[in-house]
C-alpha cells in the first residue's frame, strides 16, 4: 500500500486562547491566638506587644492569653494598649483559627485544638510523641514549624536567631560559674595584663560556636574550636575575620586540649536524631576540678557523656569536680531577647499572610516556607517525622496544587 500524503481540512480552525495570569487575591483578615505557654521552663512569648500593635493597624484581631507574656516581662497593658483582646480562659485563645505558640503543642493542648486550625510553633523533636502527632492529624491540623521554617535566602532565621543568643550566653554562663561564689576555679574569664589567658574549648563550629567563639574572644580569652565539617571549620574563621586555632575531631588531641581547658562548651548540632557523643567519661574524669562544661546540645542527647538534663531552678551539677550546666532552654533564660527575636520574623510573615488572602495562598506563591510545613490539613508532610513513627507521608507540593 502506498503511503498517502496527509490531507490537511479548510474547515479546521485554531484560535488562541487568552493567557489567564495567576491572580492575588484581596488581603484577608487574620483570627490570631496566643496562649500562654505552660510546658516545661518556656518563658518566651512569639510576638511582642510592638508585633502585635502592627498587626491590629493592618486590620488583624489579636486575642491573647492573660499573663501571656509576664515571663518575659511583656505585660498584659502594654497588649491592651496595642490593640489586643485579654481573655482570662485559656479555652477563649484556642477558639482563634491561628494559634501562634513559643512552646510545641503538649497533651493538655489537645482537648483545646479545633477542626483545620493552623498553628505555628516549634517542634521539639526528642519529646515529640506518635500519639499526640495523630490527634493533630485527626483535627486536620496545619501546622508550621519554628525549627524548619525557611526565609527567601534560605537559611532559618528563628532557629539562627535562637542559636545566636544561646551562643552569646554560654560565655556569660561559665563567667559566672568559674568564680569562686559558685565553687568554680576562681578565675576570670578574660584577659588581664600579665596574667596567661583562659582557655576555652568550643565542640562545634556551627552558629552558637561562632558566637560562643566571638563572645569569649571579645572577652579575651583564648579558644580552640573542633568540628568534624572543614567547611564549618572555614566559614568560622572568614565570618569571625582572623586566625584560629581549628581541628578536626580526634579523640587523643581533644582529650589532650581538655585537660588544660578552663571551660568547655558543647554545641554540636545534628539534623536528624541524637547528637554525636563526643566526650568521653575518661576525658571529663581528666579535666581540672572547677572547670565548667556547657552542654548547649543537650536537647537533643548532648555531647558529653557525663551530662544529664537540668533545669533554670537547678542548673548545675557536679561530676569529677567539674561544673556541668545542662540546661536545654537557654534563650528562655533571656526570654525578652529572645521573644523579640521571634516576633520580628513572624510579624512580617502573617502580615503577609493576610495580604496574600491566608497562609494556604502564602505558602502557594512562597515555596521557601513549605519546608516549615510538617502537616497540612491533617496530612503528614514531613519526611523524616513518617519515618519515625511509621505514619503515611504526603508530599506537600502535591496536596497543595491539587487544592487549586
Amino acid at each position: 500500500m502506498s503511503q498517502q500524503n496527509p490531507k490537511i481540512s479548510t474547515s479546521f480552525s485554531y484560535e488562541t486562547l487568552e493567557e489567564t495570569l495567576d491572580i492575588k487575591p484581596r488581603m484577608s483578615k487574620l483570627f490570631i491566638g496566643i496562649p500562654k505557654e505552660i510546658a516545661f521552663q518556656e518563658n518566651r512569648i512569639a510576638l511582642t506587644p510592638d508585633a502585635v500593635s502592627v498587626l491590629v493597624s493592618n486590620g488583624h484581631d489579636v486575642v491573647i492569653e492573660h499573663n501571656a507574656g509576664e515571663a518575659a516581662h511583656f505585660h498584659d497593658k502594654d497588649y491592651s494598649e496595642a490593640g489586643a483582646k485579654i481573655v482570662y480562659n485559656r479555652a477563649e485563645v484556642f477558639k482563634a483559627p491561628l494559634l501562634v505558640k513559643s512552646a510545641p503543642v503538649i497533651e493538655e493542648d489537645l482537648a483545646l485544638l479545633q477542626l483545620n486550625q493552623i498553628i505555628i510553633s516549634p517542634i521539639h523533636l526528642s519529646i515529640l510523641k506518635a500519639d499526640l502527632l495523630q490527634k493533630m492529624m485527626d483535627k486536620r491540623i496545619t501546622a508550621i514549624s519554628f525549627e524548619n521554617l525557611k526565609d527567601d535566602s534560605g537559611s532559618y532565621p528563628i532557629v539562627r536567631s535562637m542559636s545566636e543568643i544561646a551562643g552569646s550566653a554560654v560565655m556569660l554562663i561559665a563567667s559566672q560559674y568559674l568564680s569562686s561564689f559558685n565553687h568554680g576555679k576562681g578565675v576570670l574569664l578574660g584577659g588581664v595584663s600579665g596574667i596567661a589567658p583562659t582557655k576555652v574549648i568550643i565542640i562545634g563550629a556551627g552558629i552558637v560556636g561562632e558566637y560562643a567563639a566571638r563572645t569569649a574572644i571579645a572577652l579575651g580569652a583564648s579558644v580552640k574550636v573542633f568540628d568534624n565539617n572543614v567547611y564549618r571549620l572555614k566559614r568560622l574563621q572568614n565570618n569571625i575575620g582572623h586566625r584560629l586555632w581549628t581541628s578536626v575531631i580526634e579523640p587523643r588531641m581533644l582529650s589532650k586540649q581538655l585537660k588544660t581547658c578552663e571551660v568547655a562548651v558543647g554545641a554540636l548540632g545534628s539534623e536528624t536524631g541524637r547528637t554525636p557523643l563526643v566526650v568521653t567519661e575518661e576525658m571529663v574524669s581528666n579535666m581540672r576540678a572547677g572547670s565548667v562544661i556547657i552542654d548547649v546540645s543537650i536537647d537533643r542527647g548532648g555531647c558529653f557523656e557525663t551530662s544529664e538534663i537540668t533545669s533554670h531552678e537547678h542548673p548545675v551539677f557536679l561530676k569529677y569536680g567539674v561544673i556541668h550546666y545542662c540546661v536545654p532552654n537557654i534563650p528562655s533564660g533571656f526570654a525578652r531577647t529572645a521573644s523579640q527575636a521571634i516576633s520580628n520574623v513572624l510579624m512580617p510573615l502573617l502580615i503577609e499572610a493576610g495580604e496574600e488572602g491566608g497562609f494556604e495562598k502564602l505558602v502557594w506563591h512562597h515555596m521557601h516556607l513549605r519546608g516549615g510545613i510538617y502537616l497540612f490539613k491533617g496530612a503528614l508532610t514531613n519526611f523524616y517525622l513518617s519515618q519515625r513513627f511509621d505514619l503515611k507521608y504526603t508530599d506537600l507540593n502535591l496536596l497543595i496544587a491539587s487544592q487549586r
